[in-house]
């Protein structure tokens, strides 16, 4: 069901796609031919080869409208087509009509050119029909543009003809030498692709080296950090036994200190009393014996 769900979405929204492009296409269409144009007829003497459908119309070079219909006249040396421009075309009783060719394309234009402000505007010589130009003779127009355009050829060919001349045999010489070196030209590509392969092959290994040399230095670097860590942590042990010791040595020799400083204080004191005895009783070093604190002998 679900499958079918989403096939049903894709075919909605192809149509909806497709409905969208002509409905864009329609209101092209309709934009275009709504656009307000003024419509006249050209008659042209002779062959008018190139002209089609939809050709350009132009006003002194400008582009003002286009061709809307070819048909044929009562006279079989003549042409008539119907252009239509925008209605500010200022198209007079005395404007030349003409066709213009692009080069050797062979595709061909309806020219306006000129008339004077105070000629009239053309107008229809009958009510219901078209306004109409007469254009100037055709005969040889084509034929005319293309010997122009050779014309103009030829005359860069004899212009650069040397340097024509000097192509062409630097062409000739370059050829011979391809020729003459053909075998060492294939030998020379060859090489090349052999090259080719073994820089490859240099990259391929070049790639397997260096992810080789990558894991290496991951695993050195690894074995460092745990070396280090190790270290550090060594160092910490020592050093905590180290301080423990001195600790220690330090406790006992304070704890000496403090006895030797006590048993220095009461020989000290015993020494002080001994001295003040005797300025008391310095006779007891000739006689012995004690006295009291009166300096009476016992």
């Amino acid at each position: 069901m679900e499958d079918r769900a989403k096939f049903a979405l894709i075919g909605l929204f192809t149509f909806a796609v497709i409905a969208a492009a002509f409905g864009f296409v329609y209101w092209i269409h309709t934009a275009g031919g709504s656009k307000e144009t003024k419509s006249y007829l050209v008659v042209f003497e002779g062959s008018v080869s190139g002209l089609r459908v939809g050709g350009p119309v132009l006003f002194n070079g400008i582009r003002v409208g286009e061709v809307t219909e070819m048909r044929l006249t009562d006279k079989p040396s003549e042409v008539a087509s119907v252009i239509a421009v925008t209605p500010s075309t200022p198209i007079r009783s005395d404007t030349v009509v003409t066709l213009e060719y692009a080069g050797l394309t062979g595709i061909a234009s309806v020219s306006l050119k000129g008339g004077t402000a105070s000629s009239a505007p053309l107008a229809a010589a009958k009510k219901g029909d078209l306004p109409t130009l007469r254009a100037a003779s055709t005969a040889g127009d084509m034929g005319t543009a293309v010997r122009e355009t050779l014309a103009k050829a030829d005359a860069i060919i004899v212009e650069n003809q040397e340097s024509l001349r000097n192509t062409i045999k630097n062409l000739e010489t370059f050829t011979d030498a391809l020729a003459r070196n053909s075998k060492k030209i294939d030998e020379l590509v060859g090489n090349g692709a052999q090259a080719m392969s073994s820089i490859n092959d240099l990259a391929v290994s070049l790639k397997n080296d260096t992810s080789k040399v990558a894991g290496n230095l991951d695993k050195l670097t690894t074995n460092l950090d745990k070396q280090t860590t190790m270290l550090a942590e060594n160092l910490d042990r020592r050093t905590a036994e180290i301080t423990e010791g001195i600790t220690k040595v330090t406790d006992t020799a304070n704890k000496h200190i403090t006895i030797v400083g006590n048993d220095l204080h009461r020989s000290i004191g015993n020494i002080d009393r001994a001295v003040t005895d005797l300025a008391k009783n310095p006779q007891r070093i000739l006689f012995g014996g004690s006295s009291d604190s009166n300096g009476n002998k016992r």
